[in-house]
């Protein structure tokens, strides 16, 4: 027997191809009757402290552009509710509603992208994970994208990785 799927981790880099993977969570989360976690991980500036007064700079520097980096994100957060519901509105003109009221919670953690969703997926309970990958470089058709890759080999979890089709598309954030 196939478990229940109630809550979905859908993981984005707001690419795309990651608009193209809602659009299959979305459709998921309507036949199980199931709600959304939506997750946009944000890798923190990685930096390095050893003594001499250039080294010492270089590490305020990085310090600034970590903090600069968290209030972007902090602005998209803000932001991503509102694209949201507008890119949710554009999308149910093609599949119907509803979109946002699946949505429960949005994530924007800093850390590795990998271990990011796999503790989400964990944290929040999620039955299965879906996201999106690229397919760049000649390998394109040979191997995953490396977050892609990693969470399927390192969860329990149904994996659902939706490449960007080969046509194109008019699903995409960034167009809303």
């Amino acid at each position: 027997m196939i478990p229940q799927i109630n809550k979905i981790l859908y993981a984005t880099d707001l690419s795309k191809n990651s608009a193209y993977a809602f659009v299959y969570a979305v459709d998921m989360a309507r036949r199980n009757n199931a709600s959304i976690v939506m997750l946009h991980s944000v890798e923190p500036v990685h930096h390095r402290y050893f003594g001499d007064d250039e080294e010492r700079q270089l590490y305020r520097v990085n310090v600034a552009m970590d903090k600069e980096k968290r209030q972007e994100v902090e602005r998209e957060l803000k932001g991503m509710k509102e694209n949201l519901q507008t890119f949710c509105k554009k999308m149910e003109t093609q599949i119907g509603p509803p979109c946002v009221g699946l949505v429960s919670k949005i994530l924007v953690p800093t850390g590795h992208p990998v271990d990011e969703i796999l503790k989400a997926a964990d944290e929040e309970a999620c039955d299965a994970i879906v996201l999106g990958t690229h397919g760049k470089g000649f390998l394109k058709h040979t191997f995953l994208g490396s977050v892609s890759n990693g969470v399927l080999h390192r969860t329990r979890k149904p994996v659902f990785i939706v490449p960007l089709p080969s046509e194109k598309t008019n699903i995409d954030w960034d167009k809303v």
